[in-house]
């Protein structure tokens, strides 16, 4: 038997419309927003004097070895380590890495409502690095990286005409949940990156992403890596 209940139905943001009077008073509601997703994104200072001798190693570096099949569509994906072959700019960019993976962990656990008292030497950063050379049509598959805390990338050259044309980075919500089903499509299930040379773009290592195919006449050179804490998790 079918019954009869009152409903509270009405068209979206129409509570919005009604006098300032008449609404209910939220200003002592707690409202915040559980498990977010780290972000970090910095332009290096020295990313034009670090760039030049490092374009210049990787294209000399990759004409002479096969690469790898990991991610890439096509492209050039170098050995996995810690950028040997980049010389003294690869040894500045690895610290670099390690350097804006302690400030992001730092900032992570900064902002926990009750953050736990942390050293850092209580772990150590293990880290592998890796070079993407990407030429027009290659791209990178959707993917994240197993096994790691923070994965970054870092830019040597967009391979485009002008900064505003790098080809994107794209970023999805790892939780599938809330990405197919919460307040869709007002809330966003994506975000992407523009790279441009010099930038360093730091997420956990659980976050889905890919690149999408190069369209620039230049090669696109990027340097990928994780960190992991040990000891992991």
């Amino acid at each position: 038997m079918l019954r009869d209940y009152p409903t509270s139905e009405q068209p979206s943001g129409t509570a919005g419309d009604r006098p300032a009077a008449a609404r209910p008073d939220f200003s002592a509601a707690a409202f915040g927003h559980l498990f977010p997703a780290p972000l970090m994104i910095f332009v290096w200072p020295d990313g034009a004097e670090l760039n030049e001798e490092l374009g210049t190693r990787i294209l000399e570096h990759a004409e002479r070895t096969p690469g790898l099949r990991k991610s890439n569509a096509g492209g050039w994906h170098s050995e996995v380590g810690r950028l040997e072959f980049c010389g003294d700019a690869g040894q500045r960019l690895v610290r670099h890495m390690f350097e804006m993976g302690d400030e992001a962990t730092r900032r992570t656990i900064a902002e926990l409502p009750s953050p736990p008292r942390m050293s850092r030497w209580e772990f150590r950063w293990i880290l592998h690095a890796w070079v993407n050379v990407n030429g027009p049509g290659d791209f990178n598959r959707y993917h994240t990286h197993a096994g790691s805390t923070w994965s970054g990338c870092y830019y040597v050259d967009t391979g485009a005409p002008t900064d505003a044309d790098g080809t994107e980075l794209h970023f999805y919500d790892p939780c599938q949940g809330r990405a197919n089903t919460f307040l869709q499509p007002m809330v966003p299930a994506t975000h992407v990156v523009r790279p441009k040379p010099g930038m360093m773009v730091l997420f956990p290592s659980y976050m889905p992403h890919m690149v999408v195919p190069h369209q620039g006449a230049r090669p696109r050179i990027s340097i990928a890596f994780n960190l992991r804490k040990d000891p992991f998790p």
